[in-house]
């Protein structure tokens, strides 16, 4: 549904400013590509968090395994 409404406006934008849509679709996948590195900084960073989230609650669960059941 998110693609469809993308394609829509860019039909708009091209009806109304052919030149910025042309822009637009020019530019679309350079931006993409300088933000690929900000994404594995991002996924990276969040793995890290994950990790030590896991590792400081590891007591509480193991502590508290038995009471589950």
């Amino acid at each position: 549904m998110r693609i469809l409404i993308f394609i829509v406006a860019w039909c708009l934008l091209l009806l109304l400013c052919w030149p910025l849509a042309v822009l637009a679709l020019v530019l679309f996948p350079i931006i993409w590509l300088v933000s690929l590195p900000l994404r594995l900084i991002g996924l990276t960073v969040e793995a890290a968090f994950a990790l030590l989230r896991a590792l400081l609650l590891l007591p509480a669960r193991v502590l508290s395994f038995g009471r589950c059941k």
